[in-house]
């Protein structure tokens, strides 16, 4: 869809966004996050929200990558919940950074 100028001309066509359109988040979840059940958490909302994508330990014994890719008042929700966590874990920092989606995930998943 392409919006018109000021003066309802088109010779400078700007794209209106739909927010509907696919997005895609990369996220660092750092705090108590291994152990307590933090990854299946992520399913569980993921699933609720139709968010594609995964979740997965890193190394350090401190952090939880997710990769996801929905619409992005979804992801926002996602995020929201991301921070949140189940009742056993502390979210002491969530990064995340906005990325163009790939469409490589198909439902969404713990990696071990």
């Amino acid at each position: 869809m392409i919006g018109f100028g000021e003066n309802g001309d088109t010779e400078e066509p700007r794209p209106i966004v739909d927010p509907r359109r696919r997005r895609r988040i990369v996220a660092k979840a750092v705090g108590r996050v291994q152990g307590v059940s933090y990854r299946a958490f992520c399913v569980y909302e993921a699933q609720r929200l139709q968010v594609d994508g995964y979740a997965r330990n890193l190394p350090d014994g401190r952090t939880v990558e997710v990769q996801a890719e929905a619409d992005e008042p979804t992801l926002r929700s996602f995020i929201t919940r991301l921070r949140e966590g189940p009742p056993l874990a502390m979210v002491h920092n969530l990064e995340y950074r906005w990325e163009e989606p790939t469409g490589e995930f198909a439902g969404f998943e713990a990696v071990i």
